[in-house]
């Protein structure tokens, strides 16, 4: 389109936009869909170049016009018949904590099967993150049995769980 043409729309928007948009905003109480409106308005007065050269007047009642007729379309539309305007946000989507939840259940049933002294080390160590020298410090054991215990219990451990299908 030829740049005189932009230019009558550009002072069309100017002239009218600000109290198209409060004018729409009072008929729908709505902010973004009143934009949206005031868009559709000015593209329908882009497609009819005969409008902008208009007097002023003429111009500002037929955009009152149209945009005015565009809510009354979409408040009869049946998108807007099915619509619920609400203020609270649905909830959000998160992860399904099944697995998780069924891992920690396989791992505390292959736990239980360890020996105490098993069961302590490995705790100890992977759960609580204790260094072999704490852990001999807690059981009063020496750290040569805590590394021959943390050995064995890792081995238990592992045949606990191929027991419960988990590994091979």
């Amino acid at each position: 389109m030829a740049e005189p043409h932009a230019e009558l729309l550009r002072a069309l928007h100017d002239a009218h936009g600000p109290a198209l948009f409060r004018y729409v905003v009072r008929l729908t109480g709505d902010y973004g869909f009143a934009q949206d409106v005031v868009q559709e308005t000015l593209l329908r007065a882009w497609t009819r170049p005969a409008l902008l050269n208009r007097d002023d007047d003429a111009a500002r009642a037929w955009l009152f016009t149209v945009a005015r007729n565009l809510v009354i379309d979409d408040r009869r539309s049946a998108r807007y018949a099915r619509e619920i305007a609400t203020d609270d946000l649905p909830e959000r989507s998160s992860t399904d904590a099944t697995e998780a939840i069924l891992d920690r259940w396989l791992l505390t049933d292959a736990l239980t099967a360890l020996t105490p002294e098993h069961r302590t080390v490995l705790v100890s160590a992977y759960y609580l993150g204790q260094s072999i020298a704490e852990i001999a410090l807690h059981q009063q054991v020496p750290e040569g049995t805590v590394k021959s215990r943390l050995h064995y219990a890792l081995r238990a451990m592992r045949l606990a769980l191929q027991e419960r299908g988990v590994t091979e």
